[in-house]
């Protein structure tokens, strides 16, 4: 690119504003389409929660059968993420981000139709690729399809993510007070909406010049940093989806009463990732804050794993756990981020499916040792799971030390790169916008879809 070419005529006012004066509410019907389908998406993760007592005691399931429609949301999510990039390459971002839309909806749709667990559960496997196809390609799409406001696109992004993890519960409580079939048609009805808006209002993108290579989330795996962190990912993953796939058979409380309870845990996740991990890396550092996240969520798992007789001990820590699975969300993935010597796309791609697995097994196993043994025994696991994790993470704290270090100094990172592509790649974009965009995405990290943290520069370019 080069300055000489100047804006566009059509870029019009609001794309010459500097990005520090504009509103988050002054964009284009595009990226409002787009982060109203992110509501609806991250509403999926914990939409199942309040119906989980309902679905075991009307189709006559165990907990651990029941807790299969979190393991093969996750893990068929997981194992999408290795292709998703792959699959991105070849049809480009917009058709990516329809075929994720459609998915969603027919698989939500048929699970609400279903007449037993195993069929819900086969269901909610494709909800699970096309929610990893959607998540993989949502920011690049809204970031492509703003015409002006390009800071405030990214706030609301934000923001859709955290409305989408707070409202889930409380859509699926409300819902499934009336019937468990509630929450699957009322995502396939809402999905649907979004469908029809992303796929009139977002623009066409092209394909990417450079296909992706299905190998080479794998092949990041030899690298140590990556490796080292990506475990850390999966264990504390291990806890989390433990507390939020077994704890609801423990409250005794009807679907709208769960979907509250939820409705609080996911409000304490999206403010802790959002604004409390940046606060504290800033003040303690990446490793120190972490460790001692995962230490106080090991006393949490605790906490239940002792007293997981009394309903109000395992809602109070349920909700509280809120607190450390956003610091955790947001400083590992920055983690990753940070000191994986691979580009960014690569290392989510890894990341993600890596630690999506331990979420994706962990109320599945959760169910089998209550059934085997007691349900004191899940919990203290995830204590011990996410103590290991901490453990698994200090043996990079050299380099998320040095990590640290670099966010003060200026340079080329891979996260600009990206978003430099990612941007330019769109058509009818002043060169300023993509540069001042791509400045701006480097300054924070994506991750488990909660931005907020900036990204330290990659230190294999000075």
């Amino acid at each position: 690119m080069s300055s000489s070419h100047g804006a566009p005529a059509h870029a019009g006012p609001a794309a010459a504003e500097a990005p520090g004066v504009q509103s988050p509410f002054r964009q284009p019907k595009a990226v409002w389409a787009v982060a109203f389908a992110c509501v609806i998406s991250f509403m999926g993760i914990g939409l199942v929660d309040p119906i989980l007592p309902s679905l075991a005691d009307q189709l006559q399931a165990s907990p651990s059968q029941v807790s299969l429609l979190f393991t093969s949301y996750l893990v068929v999510t997981a194992l999408a993420m290795l292709v998703t990039g792959w699959v991105s390459s070849r049809l480009g971002a917009k058709r990516t981000l329809v075929v994720g839309l459609v998915l969603i909806v027919v698989f939500a749709a048929i699970a609400g139709t279903s007449g037993s667990i195993g069929e819900i559960v086969g269901f909610r496997a494709g909800w699970g690729l096309g929610n990893a196809l959607f998540i993989a390609t949502s920011l690049a799409v809204i970031v492509g399809s703003a015409s002006g406001g390009f800071s405030g696109a990214i706030v609301l992004y934000e923001a859709a993510l955290g409305v989408g993890i707070a409202c889930g519960p409380l859509l699926g409580g409300l819902l499934g007070n009336i019937s468990w079939r509630g929450p699957f048609f009322g995502v396939a009805v809402l999905m649907l909406i979004a469908l029809v808006a992303t796929a009139i209002l977002v623009p066409p993108t092209p394909r990417p010049e450079q296909r992706s290579s299905l190998s080479e989330p794998i092949k990041a795996l030899r690298h140590r940093s990556l490796t080292t962190t990506s475990v850390t990912g999966l264990l504390y993953n291990w806890a989390f989806f433990t507390v939020l796939g077994y704890a609801p058979f423990l409250m005794h409380l009807s679907p709208l009463k769960l979907g509250g309870v939820f409705c609080a845990w996911g409000i304490l996740v999206a403010i802790f990732a959002v604004f409390g991990a940046p606060m504290l890396k800033s003040r303690f550092g990446t490793a120190r804050t972490l460790y001692a996240s995962m230490v106080l969520m090991a006393v949490d798992s605790l906490v239940i794993g002792v007293f997981p007789g009394h309903p109000a001990a395992v809602i109070g820590a349920t909700i509280a756990s809120g607190i450390f699975i956003g610091v955790n969300n947001t400083l590992v993935t920055t983690a990753v981020m940070s000191i994986a010597p691979v580009p960014r796309p690569v290392a989510a791609a890894t990341y993600g499916f890596v630690r999506f697995i331990g979420g994706g097994l962990a109320p599945f196993a959760a169910g089998k040792l209550v059934e085997h043994y007691n349900t004191h025994v899940p919990f203290i696991l995830g204590a011990v799971a996410v103590l290991a994790g901490a453990v698994v993470l200090s043996t990079v704290h050299g380099a998320l030390s040095d990590a640290d270090r670099d966010e003060a100094h200026v340079g080329t990172s891979h996260e600009r790169t990206d978003a430099e592509q990612a941007v330019g790649e769109m058509p009818g974009l002043p060169e300023e916008a993509v540069l001042a965009e791509a400045a701006l995405i480097e300054d924070r990290t994506l991750g488990d879809g909660i931005p907020g943290t900036r990204a330290a520069p990659d230190r294999r370019h000075p």
